[in-house]
C-alpha cells in the first residue's frame, strides 16, 4: 500500500493563490523597507549551535531545532551518552535551524564588519524554525520580515521603526495598535521591588499577562521566589491607566530611586515626543506590562497587534545594546523590528482584505483551435506580456468547452477565441466570462483593451 503523503506538524504547503497573497505581503513590506534606506541580506538556514544557544533565554533554547552532523551521527555513541543532552549535542549536533533573524544578523555584522558602513541598515525576509506546540497563529516554520539598524544609539531609529509599521499596515489596509515599553523601566521595576537578580524571571512572567491573566502571572512570580511585598509593587504598575503623559509621570514617581529605571522613562518620553511630531496614523500606546521575553533586549521594545482579528502579536522587536558583543564586537547598539508574515497573512485572509489583483493570475486565456491559429496567437500573446499583461495559451487542442472550463476554474476573467475566421480577418473574439459579453476586435486593439 502506498504511503499516505503528509508534512510535519506546524508546517504548511501553499497553493498558488496563497503564494500570491504572501507575495503581496512580502512585496509591500520590502517596498517600505527600501524607502527607508535598508538593504537586503540573507543568512544560512543553519547556524552553529554556539551562535544560537544562550541568546533567547532558557525557554527559547528549548525551542531550538538541532541538526545532526550527519546521517550516521549516532555511530560510536555510547549508550550512557544518550541521557546527557549536552554531551550529545557536542558529539552529534553542532548546528541548529535559526530561531530568529536577529542573532544571525548580529553574527553577520561581526563577521563582515570590515565590509559594512555604519550605521548599517539591513532588511531580511527568510523563514525561521521553532520547536513549538503548533496551534492557531503559531507554526514551527514561519517567515519573518526583519528590519534592523546597528551602530547608532539615536532614538530616531526607533521612531522610523514605528513609521515603518504605520506605513506597512496602512498599505496592507489593516488597523493595528503599536505597544511600546522599555526594558530599562522593567529593570527599574525589578530593582524597586527588591529583586534585581530576578529580572529575567519577572519579564518572562509578565510577558504572559495577555495570555494567562494577572492572577496567573502573580502565581508564576511567586513560584520564582518573588515575595508578595514585591508583587504588591509590581502589580499596580502593570495595570496603570491614563494618557501616555500620565503613565510616564506615575512610573517616574514609582522609579524615583532607580537610576536605570529613570533612564528608561527618559527614553520613553523622548520617543513619544518624536512619534507625536511624525503624525503617525496608527494607534500607539505605552504599555508597561509589555516585556518581550527575549533576553537580549535592553531598551525600547515594541509589539504590534491587529485591532480587527483575534491573533497574537503580528510584529515585534526592540533595542539591543550589545548583542554583537557576544561575538566579539563590543559597544555596537542595534534596534529592529520583525513582521510575522504568516500571522499577517492569516489576519488579512480572515478579514478578506487581499486586493483582487494581488491573487489573480492570467488576465486572458487564448484558445487553441489548431496549428494555424496557434501561430497567429503566439506573437499577440508575446506583445501582451511585454506590456505587463499576464496571458496564457491553452496548450492542448481540445474541445472549446474544456478550454472554457479551464478558464473558469482558474478565475481567468477573459477568453480570447481565435478560430479560422479570426485568423483570416486579423480579428480576436474577446469574451468576458463574468458577464458573458463578447466582442470582436482587431488584433492590434488587444493591448488597449487591457490597459483601460
Amino acid at each position: 500500500m502506498a504511503q499516505k503523503p503528509s508534512i510535519p506538524k506546524g508546517t504548511r504547503d501553499f497553493t498558488p493563490a496563497e503564494m500570491a497573497g504572501r507575495d503581496y505581503i512580502f512585496n509591500t513590506v520590502r517596498s517600505v523597507f527600501k524607502k527607508y534606506g535598508y538593504s537586503p541580506i540573507e543568512t544560512p538556514a543553519m547556524e552553529n549551535l554556539s551562535t544560537l544557544l544562550g541568546k533567547y533565554g532558557e525557554e527559547g533554547d528549548k525551542l531550538l531545532f538541532k541538526v545532526l552532523n550527519s546521517g550516521d551521527a549516532f555511530s560510536g555513541i555510547a549508550p550512557d551518552m544518550l541521557t546527557n543532552s549536552n554531551a550529545l549535542s557536542v558529539k552529534v549536533c553542532e548546528k541548529g535551524l535559526r530561531y530568529d533573524l536577529t542573532v544571525p544578523f548580529a553574527r553577520f555584522v561581526v563577521q563582515h564588519q570590515n565590509e559594512l558602513v555604519f550605521p548599517f541598515k539591513r532588511y531580511q525576509i527568510q523563514p525561521v524554525w521553532r520547536a513549538d506546540r503548533p496551534q492557531k497563529g503559531r507554526y514551527r516554520e514561519f517567515y519573518q520580515c526583519d528590519v534592523d539598524v546597528v551602530g547608532s544609539n539615536s532614538l530616531i531609529n526607533e521612531l522610523e521603526l514605528v513609521q515603518i509599521v504605520d506605513e506597512v499596515f496602512g498599505k496592507l489596509g489593516l488597523s493595528v495598535a503599536v505597544k511600546i515599553n522599555n526594558r530599562k523601566v522593567l529593570s527599574g521595576i525589578a530593582e524597586v521591588s527588591g529583586h534585581s537578580d530576578k529580572l529575567i524571571d519577572i519579564t518572562v512572567a509578565i510577558d504572559k499577562i495577555d495570555k494567562i491573566g494577572i492572577d496567573a502571572v502573580k502565581e508564576e512570580l511567586r513560584s520564582k521566589g518573588i515575595d508578595d511585598n514585591a508583587i504588591a509593587i509590581i502589580e499596580p504598575i502593570l495595570l496603570l491607566t491614563g494618557t501616555t503623559k500620565e503613565k510616564l509621570s506615575q512610573i517616574r514617581s514609582i522609579l524615583s530611586q532607580s537610576e536605570i529605571g529613570n533612564r528608561g522613562v527618559d527614553e520613553l518620553e523622548e520617543l513619544f515626543t518624536l512619534i507625536e511630531s511624525a503624525d503617525v496614523l496608527c494607534e500607539v500606546e505605552l504599555d508597561l506590562s509589555l516585556a518581550r521575553g527575549l533576553n537580549y533586549y535592553t531598551g525600547a521594545i515594541f509589539e504590534v497587534k491587529s485591532k480587527e482579528a483575534a491573533m497574537g502579536s503580528i510584529c515585534g522587536g526592540g533595542r539591543y545594546d550589545d548583542l554583537t558583543g557576544i561575538f566579539g564586537l563590543k559597544g555596537v547598539s542595534g534596534v529592529g523590528i520583525s513582521f510575522g508574515a504568516d500571522r499577517i497573512y492569516d489576519v488579512i485572509s480572515t478579514l478578506n482584505r487581499f486586493p483582487n489583483d494581488a491573487v489573480e493570475g492570467a488576465k486572458v486565456l487564448f484558445t487553441n483551435m489548431g496549428e494555424r491559429e496557434l501561430l497567429y496567437i503566439i506573437p499577440i500573446v508575446k506583445k501582451l506580456r511585454e506590456e505587463g499583461i499576464s496571458a496564457e495559451i491553452y496548450t492542448d487542442q481540445v474541445k472549446l468547452k474544456k478550454q472554457f472550463d479551464y478558464a473558469n476554474k482558474k478565475g481567468i476573467p477573459y477568453l480570447a477565441i481565435v478560430g479560422e475566421d479570426e485568423v483570416t480577418n486579423s480579428k480576436i473574439s474577446l469574451k468576458n466570462l463574468a458577464t458573458g459579453e463578447q466582442q470582436v476586435i482587431n488584433k492590434e486593439e488587444i493591448v488597449k483593451c487591457f490597459k483601460n
